[in-house]
């Protein structure tokens, strides 16, 4: 059945999304590779102490029942474990730092020739892009095995296409 299902499947040449996805799309850059990496990173440390608390709440649980243990001591000496429980949890966010900083500083570096630029100017109720001082006609801008094609000047809508719905027009006061 495997087989049959892997000889009908048809490989789209895109990445989109499938339905009931539950991860990311696969990588287009390196930067999302480096953030879907920082991600599992992130979760194995998040399944380490929910499996380690969870573990010692059941532990807590099993071995202080009250039927067990009708008269609990009033005060309980721990040194070790005081130490282990103030040092453990400062070791993990060094651990998550330092991948991401390596990210982080990562996209600070400068594209040395991109391939488009694209201006926009936001305004209050709209936006608008100056006219492109160069040729887009038939501008092929590559990223790895996706191309987008651009034709002509990019559509941005004028300001007419959008209305303050806040504040009524004038004559509408009702009444």
């Amino acid at each position: 059945m495997i087989v049959l299902e892997w000889l009908l499947t048809i490989v789209a040449p895109c990445d989109a999304a499938e339905p009931w996805q539950l991860g990311s799309q696969d990588a287009a850059t390196p930067m999302m590779q480096g953030i879907i990496d920082l991600h599992h990173d992130i979760l194995f440390f998040l399944i380490l102490i929910l499996v380690f608390v969870s573990r010692m709440l059941v532990r807590v649980l099993w071995h202080f029942y009250y039927e067990f243990h009708p008269f609990p001591q009033r005060i309980v000496h721990g040194t070790t474990i005081e130490i282990l429980r103030t040092i453990f949890p400062s070791i993990i966010p060094m651990f998550i730092a330092i991948p991401s900083f390596a990210l982080l500083y990562s996209m600070d570096e400068v594209v040395v020739d991109p391939a488009i630029t694209i201006k926009a100017i936001g305004h209050q109720w709209y936006r608008s892009a100056p006219p492109h001082e160069g040729d887009l006609s038939a501008t092929k801008c590559t990223g790895g095995s996706r191309s987008i094609w651009l034709t002509g000047n990019l559509p941005f809508p004028s300001s007419r296409d959008y209305k303050n719905y806040s504040m009524p027009e004038t004559g509408s006061w009702g009444g």
